[in-house]
């Protein structure tokens, strides 16, 4: 039985993760071993526990407790040794900054980033971020992967970390169940396992969506750019085949996290 305990305290050091370290300390709280995160709302919670991430301490709304809210009762009981904080709604808000989604935080250990060929064994389609900073739009590219039948997902070093809080809650929780790492060289080496590349980009020689050759490619890795610059025009020189979503005159592009669920499903 996890420990429950009542908060009274604001100032308890075992409470600073929560509300002291910016999620990029967090990163590095234990090096030179992984660091840690924030996961919040039970459904992101139980989807990082189920994929085999240990959780060091939970903070929830008292209610949630005390009325025997069932999700939460099943991720208290698939935990073990890690202390449980809860507290009124408005003392979480003040200890946090923020409101909580559905009244629950874990703090809980990084595992270690597998390599390029390990998640990509046995995929047939990949996609690449290159440069996709903001947080949002990482967790909701994350959850049209998951959904639209993409096998992993490659970052460049620049990219948001999809273990941020606000990444993985937009996600659902789905940056846990599909395999992702980060990679300087991600380039040289989806090429070097076999896949075709191509560029999400308006160019003179960009192919509709919905073109037969690439949907045709055995192996096909789909890159998605910066929100506000796009691919960079080195990216786009290399790869395979650059590919425009047709729209109306007058609008050039859709948001980021758009257009990977149109290409997603288009190419997927």
């Amino acid at each position: 039985m996890n420990e429950i305990i009542k908060i009274t305290d604001l100032s308890c050091p075992q409470l600073d993760v929560y509300n002291l370290r910016s999620e990029v300390q967090l990163l590095h709280y234990y090096e030179p071993e992984e660091g840690i995160f924030i996961a919040e709302s039970p459904k992101v919670i139980k989807r990082a526990i189920d994929a085999g991430y240990k959780p060091i301490s939970v903070l929830v709304e008292s209610s949630h407790i005390e009325n025997k809210n069932a999700e939460v009762s099943d991720i208290l009981n698939d935990i073990e040794n890690a202390p449980v904080y809860m507290a009124e709604f408005d003392v979480l808000t003040k200890l946090t900054g923020y409101k909580l989604t559905n009244g629950m935080l874990a703090c809980m250990r990084r595992k270690p980033l597998p390599s390029v060929a390990d998640i990509c064994t046995g995929a047939t389609r990949i996609a690449i971020l290159e440069d996709v900073v903001n947080p949002t739009n990482l967790g909701a590219i994350f959850r049209n992967a998951a959904a639209l039948n993409v096998d992993a997902v490659l970052l460049t070093p620049a990219c948001a970390d999809p273990l941020y809080r606000r990444a993985a809650r937009v996600s659902m929780g789905t940056v846990f169940n599909i395999p992702w790492t980060i990679s300087e060289k991600v380039y040289d080496e989806v090429k070097s396992l076999g896949f075709k590349t191509a560029a999400m980009a308006l160019t003179n020689r960009s192919i509709s969506v919905s073109d037969p050759a690439p949907k045709s490619e055995e192996k096909l890795a789909i890159i998605l750019g910066n929100e506000g610059n796009g691919l960079k025009p080195e990216t786009v020189s290399m790869c395979d085949y650059t590919i425009k979503i047709p729209m109306r005159e007058g609008i050039d592009s859709l948001n980021v996290a758009a257009a990977s669920a149109v290409a997603f499903f288009e190419l997927c």
